[in-house]
């Protein structure tokens, strides 16, 4: 794994942690000014920063989370993460549970290092039809 890897991946783990723990101040620390979240719901919606960090402190609570097949792959001073995810989330008093798709695009400025500008969370389809169908397209097996 290489350190930017390393390190983004940590960073998420942080991120996910706070959430966990309600901690806005420290979720928001590694969020960028500009950072928007498309949560993956019918219509899909957008939380900007501080809506997003509102939200961790009035009802919008991570309860469990266990990343797989986490992948990243560095662009320059860009870095996108994607995972896997099994998800406990609470709206409210709504559960939003099951296998998650998560995306992260995090950028490495001059101060404040590695800083996450975009997320995406949306619910998985688990047929196992779907993924063998799309796996016979990988042209490198």
């Amino acid at each position: 794994m290489s350190d930017t890897a390393a390190e983004v991946e940590a960073l998420e783990l942080r991120l996910m942690r706070a959430w966990l723990a309600g901690d806005a101040k420290d979720a928001k620390k590694l969020l960028a000014r500009d950072f928007v979240a498309m949560i993956g719901t019918l219509p899909p919606q957008l939380l900007d920063r501080p809506s997003f960090a509102a939200g961790i402190e009035r009802g919008f609570g991570c309860t469990r989370f266990a990343f797989h097949e986490v992948f990243v792959r560095q662009h320059g001073k860009s870095a996108w993460f994607v995972a896997g995810c099994e998800l406990e989330l609470r709206l409210g008093a709504t559960p939003w549970v099951g296998p998650f798709l998560v995306t992260g695009l995090w950028r490495k400025g001059a101060i404040g290092g590695w800083k996450l500008a975009e997320r995406s969370l949306a619910r998985i389809d688990p047929g196992e039809n779907l993924a063998g169908a799309v796996s016979k397209l990988q042209l490198w097996k």
